[in-house]
């Protein structure tokens, strides 16, 4: 090849190339997200607790999930997108790996904590990057065909978290995520290596150094502290009650683990319709009817959650995922916008708020669920999905013709 790039007669590489590359990686995390939540009547089984007092194994990857956002986004802004999901995907690897080793209720919990950590610096973080490499009008479409990987990555990891725990054991489940994780991570070390040079490859975008004074500058915003106060309670309400779903199922209504390991996964299987379906839906509903027919189909969906019949709960379990999907994506679309400049950290700062609220309304919900009940929790929370939905949605309809920042 020649040395000067006007005289290639190679046609130059979509940067979105890499697209199927970073689902696979979201996939991983995403398993590893959610993996743990139908083990925990198997982990209190085999370390002598209570299923209430394991939230923190749930809790734990969340918190640091979140938190890590402030590092991650800045570090990305300054150094490079994909640079950084590399490193993220070596890092996941390895903690992904020690959870199988974990010799009781404290280590896992630190463990999940560590996985949590370097999970955290993968789908944020590639969000930033299509943001940064596809037009706001062709970009919802996009981000559902990325989301595709994780969606799928969440059945997976609660079909075989709860499949490993009857059969094998729950240890075994984490090997999976830990080898993907780390074939990804080995991509894109050998891609950055052959693009160095190249933007799309995740060189610096000349992002602000100091990370809180990145996140203030977000944080001046009004819009942005909207969608961010939008995505927290999304993930306190949903998240909340999504994550205890199984043990419910288990302990109320006779489901095998294995059993509620596949109710739970129709979440993602309706996420999975949902990024199937998403350029016709897009074209056709447009970012209010997204949000106000997803609303509706969460709310239906995790209000009829509950019964013996695990065929029957997938089914529930789907059509809350299809509209959870649904709204979050329109939510997701809108914060690529909300900073540009520093979109990697505008990213981060949303998915701080998502895993803030989740890990919030996991442990109300493991507060709340002995004394009143987790019925009386499912009552709060799919009615609350729907205004939510509403709100979003009237919100949009305000903002109507008002364009998009550049970038």
């Amino acid at each position: 090849m020649s040395p000067n790039p006007s005289l290639s007669t190679q046609p130059p590489r979509s940067p979105l190339a890499l697209l199927p590359l970073l689902s696979v990686g979201a996939f991983a995390s995403q398993a590893s997200i959610r993996m743990a939540d139908p083990m925990l009547p198997q982990l209190a089984s085999e370390f002598g607790s209570r299923v209430a007092d394991l939230s923190g194994v749930i809790t734990a990857f969340a918190i640091s999930y979140g938190l890590m956002q402030l590092f991650y986004g800045p570090v990305a802004d300054r150094f490079g997108k994909l640079r950084v999901i590399a490193w993220a995907c070596a890092a996941a690897a390895i903690t992904s790996l020690a959870c199988a080793l974990a010799a009781g209720p404290l280590s896992l919990t630190v463990l999940r904590f560590l996985a949590g950590a370097a999970c955290a610096g993968l789908i944020p973080l590639t969000l930033a990057w299509i943001g940064d490499t596809v037009p706001y009008a062709q970009r919802q479409p996009v981000l559902a065909r990325f989301m595709l990987g994780s969606t799928l990555g969440q059945v997976t990891g609660q079909v075989m978290g709860g499949l490993f725990a009857d059969t094998l054991g729950w240890r075994l489940s984490f090997l999976g995520p830990s080898l993907i994780f780390l074939a990804v991570a080995i991509a894109l070390w050998r891609n950055l290596r052959g693009a160095h040079a190249s933007p799309s490859a995740g060189s610096a975008a000349g992002g602000a150094t100091r990370p809180l004074a990145a996140f203030a500058r977000v944080l001046k915003s009004g819009w942005a502290r909207t969608v961010l106060v939008l995505v927290f309670l999304e993930g306190a309400l949903a998240f909340g009650m999504l994550a205890f779903v199984p043990s419910w199922l288990h302990e109320r209504h006779g489901l095998t683990v294995w059993q509620t390991g596949l109710a739970a996964a129709g979440f993602g299987l309706g996420g999975v319709a949902y990024s199937i379906l998403a350029p016709w839906m897009v074209a056709r509903l447009g970012e209010r009817g997204l949000a106000l027919g997803g609303a509706v189909l969460l709310s239906i969906g995790l209000g009829l959650l509950g019964g013996p019949l695990w065929t029957i709960e997938i089914g529930k379990s789907a059509l809350a995922g299809a509209g959870f999907f649904m709204m979050h994506s329109t939510l997701q679309t809108l914060a690529t916008q909300m900073l540009p400049e520093l979109r990697g950290t505008a990213i981060a700062a949303f998915a701080l708020a998502l895993f803030v609220g989740q890990s919030g309304g996991v442990a109300l919900t493991a507060a709340l669920s002995g004394p009143v009940g987790f019925e009386t929790v499912q009552r709060i929370s799919a009615p609350g999905l729907l205004v939510l939905g509403v709100v979003l949605t009237l919100l949009l309809k305000q903002r109507q013709g008002v364009p998009p920042a550049a970038g």
